[in-house]
């Protein structure tokens, strides 16, 4: 089973970090911050997720487990 979490960053980060951290679906808010998602599957590959974005030397704001959205929510709802 896997756990799909939000990694919400200060700034906007180039895409091709997407990449780097294991092909993360990205986008950048109006706020100035980048998101970023990624499925998990145990605490040892979100560990070495945490030690990329570490590597990167980015501002991790927050880091959130996601809950499977119902169908028809969209990404707008989820974050209300």
């Amino acid at each position: 089973m896997t756990t799909t979490y939000e990694l919400r960053f200060e700034g906007h980060l180039d895409r091709h970090w997407s990449g780097f951290l294991g092909g993360l679906s990205m986008s950048h808010e109006d706020d100035g911050t980048t998101i970023l998602r990624r499925d998990v599957a145990d605490q040892s590959e979100l560990h070495g997720l945490l030690a990329a974005v570490r590597d990167l030397g980015v501002t991790l704001i927050s880091l959130t487990p996601v809950h499977p959205a119902s169908e028809g929510d969209s990404l707008e709802q989820q974050h209300s």
